[in-house]
């Protein structure tokens, strides 16, 4: 059985918040999904506010501490990314962007992501379109289709016969995710190009 590795970032600031929470529910969505298609996934959730000293002194050193590399490590390796962040100024939060700031512009191309978005008011939702897929389309990932904004009265309702509610779209775009990340071709290891190039070589110095 393949394993897949679902990775969650999370850009709250308060411990518990909705942005974890929003975070949680959409991996727990796409989670659902890919194990019905019999895949085994692990999942795994980054708190950005855990790393914001070791971000900002990575923008002073030009290093990152072994603690901010692992967390790197961690999202570029990832099978799919669930990127979450609470708006702050009509966008998204310092720490979000300070975060993928450091993530190498080539390291997430191909990689299927989801953004999502918390919020007090339903009026900050067009964050999700102006800010989040411009960030993700710049890092050459795969965003899916269904982004999710979150606002504070969201929580607890499903909705009416006008509007879809908040489960209703958690659970389509895990669905998005998860499609994506199925339908994602497996990663050729680099040894592959590597060694009939050096093959080569060592054919030409025979000669």
């Amino acid at each position: 059985m393949q394993t897949l590795k679902l990775v969650a970032v999370s850009a709250g600031l308060s411990s518990p918040s909705s942005t974890r929470l929003l975070a949680d529910r959409l991996l727990q969505a796409a989670r659902y999904k890919l194990a019905e298609q019999e895949y085994a996934v692990d999942v795994e959730v980054i708190e950005l506010r855990d790393l914001a000293v070791d971000i900002a002194n990575n923008f002073v050193t030009g290093f990152p501490s072994q603690k901010l590399q692992t967390a790197i490590d961690t999202v570029t390796g990832a099978d799919g990314v669930v990127a979450v962040t609470p708006v702050f100024t009509a966008s998204y939060s310092g720490l979000f962007k300070s975060f993928f700031d450091l993530i190498d512009p080539a390291a997430l191309t191909g990689t299927p992501v989801l953004v999502a978005a918390t919020g007090g008011t339903a009026r900050h939702s067009l964050v999700l379109d102006h800010a989040l897929r411009p960030l993700f389309a710049y890092l050459r990932a795969q965003v899916v289709p269904t982004a999710v904004y979150a606002a504070s009265e969201d929580w607890g309702t499903g909705g009416d016969a006008y509007t879809e509610g908040l489960p209703a779209r958690i659970t389509r775009a895990g669905e998005d995710l998860a499609r994506a990340v199925a339908a994602r071709p497996a990663a050729t290891p680099a040894d592959d190009e590597v060694v009939p190039f050096e093959r080569q070589l060592a054919d030409l110095r025979l000669d």
